[in-house]
């Protein structure tokens, strides 16, 4: 809820000296008390601004303030209420109860056990919106096959997790679309045992530009046209946890400027408003761009760059990982099968090969919705080579690794070219293989001394 932070309370009760007195105690505990004297303009207070708790006197002007406890609860369902009255009954607290109210509390008041009351209200509050968060997070999670895999560079990511969740540091992911930017992420959260608050993912480029301030940072009641409620941004709706800014790299300018500073200083101010709030929150951000290249050409600032690049984590592309396809194919079977009811039983060696082979522009998030689709229609059996897209099934006919390559106008070196070609393949196989020499060997289809050699001469 948007006013969560500032626990704001209205108070509807037609006597004047029973809500100045509520309002006098209330706000020198430090919460925020708009004020009522009747059934409509109570209504109307809810429809323009969220309310953590309602308390509501049973005696009003033209009924009993229990029948509005059903259009509170329709206009606003996650503001609690409290019932107040002079004239309690067992009958009376049954039916509060019934309709929807948390707790009632009698005139006159007892100052201890009003405190309790609504100190309890906005716990119970807290709670239910920390589950929900929480079930969010969870559901969010799903699917989490994006991280699964036995290569040496998942292996890699997850020991990388491990080590850095345990930090408060800025991290950046970096990887293509559908790489799992977002499950790293919340990896990241849900380790760190310190930060017990939420997980507050906001997707920069999917927000307008002139949105985006207010959803970051909040604001005030009339600040732009259409504000017609205070409201808070992710920053302050992420306290105490993990702020997720995807595609950070389509901030502008005058945004980066702003995300600087709460990183340097750690608050903000929400728009429409002088009041400088604190924050004490992690930031996580990810960028299918190359933010190194956007500073260098004036696109991204340095400042912020070096903030956010704290702890760098790059996740790599299906395509460079073909071992792990085997693994991720069962996966998605299994799961579409029991889903669809269907009886694929799994994918032939020579389906196997041209999917091992495919670029995968969409990473594993492409080959999720493949295997879906080859579910649908096929039901049952071995995934086949007839059973794949044309477009996976154009690399059979293919006549060798240039066949899609085109020559510029000005030619090639192709002996450059080889050299290039081979360095590149003798640091891949190296890295597969951890640096042993032996195994980047077999990797390549060389034996030991020559790859020594190629490697003393490049």
């Amino acid at each position: 809820m948007s006013e969560s932070p500032v626990q704001s309370i209205l108070v509807i009760d037609d006597e004047h000296a029973i809500t100045q007195s509520l309002k006098y105690r209330l706000q020198h505990l430090g919460y925020e008390i708009d004020t009522s004297s009747d059934a409509q303009q109570a209504l109307e207070h809810l429809q323009a601004k969220d309310f953590g708790l309602v308390l509501l006197d049973v005696r009003m002007p033209h009924g009993s303030g229990l029948d509005m406890i059903t259009p509170i609860r329709r206009i606003s369902p996650d503001t609690l209420i409290i019932v107040i009255t002079g004239y309690g009954t067992f009958d009376m607290v049954v039916q509060a109860m019934k309709l929807g109210a948390v707790d009632f509390i009698t005139k006159p008041f007892d100052p201890e056990r009003l405190n309790i009351a609504v100190r309890n209200a906005f716990e119970c509050r807290r709670l239910t919106a920390e589950n929900a968060s929480l079930r969010k997070a969870i559901e969010h999670r799903h699917p989490p096959e994006i991280l699964i895999g036995i290569s040496p560079a998942m292996l890699e990511l997850h020991r990388l997790i491990g080590k850095v969740a345990a930090t408060d540091s800025t991290v950046l992911i970096s990887g293509e679309s559908g790489t799992g930017k977002e499950l790293v992420a919340l990896a990241l959260h849900h380790q760190n045992h310190s930060r017990m608050g939420p997980f507050v993912a906001v997707s920069c480029g999917a927000i307008a530009e002139n949105l985006l301030e207010s959803e970051f940072f909040g604001h005030e009641k009339g600040a732009f046209t259409g504000a017609i409620a205070a409201r808070a941004g992710r920053f302050e709706l992420a306290n105490k946890g993990t702020i997720f800014l995807d595609e950070v790299g389509e901030l502008s300018p005058n945004l980066q400027v702003k995300l600087l500073r709460v990183l340097q200083e750690r608050s903000f101010e929400r728009v429409g408003s002088s009041k400088t709030r604190a924050v004490d929150v992690r930031v996580i951000s990810a960028t299918n761009r190359d933010l190194e290249q956007e500073v260098e050409e004036g696109r991204f600032r340095e400042d912020l760059y070096y903030r956010l690049n704290v702890i760098p984590i790059t996740l790599p592309p299906l395509r460079s990982r073909p071992e792990d396809i085997p693994i991720l194919i069962r996966h998605f079977l299994d799961r579409v099968n029991r889903l669809s009811n269907a009886m694929t039983t799994g994918v032939t060696s020579e389906a196997l090969r041209l999917l091992q082979a495919h670029q995968w522009p969409g990473n594993v998030r492409e080959l999720e919705n493949l295997i879906a689709r080859v579910v649908a229609l096929k039901e049952s059996g071995p995934i086949d080579v007839d059973d794949l897209p044309a477009s996976i099934r154009q690399s059979k006919k293919s006549e060798g690794p240039a066949a899609g390559f085109s020559f510029p106008p000005q030619g090639i070196d192709l002996p450059c070219l080889i050299e290039e070609l081979e360095h590149d393949l003798i640091e891949k196989a190296l890295a597969l293989s951890h640096g042993v020499k032996s195994r980047a060997a077999e990797l390549l289809g060389l034996n030991r001394t020559t790859l020594v050699e190629k490697i003393r001469r490049g």
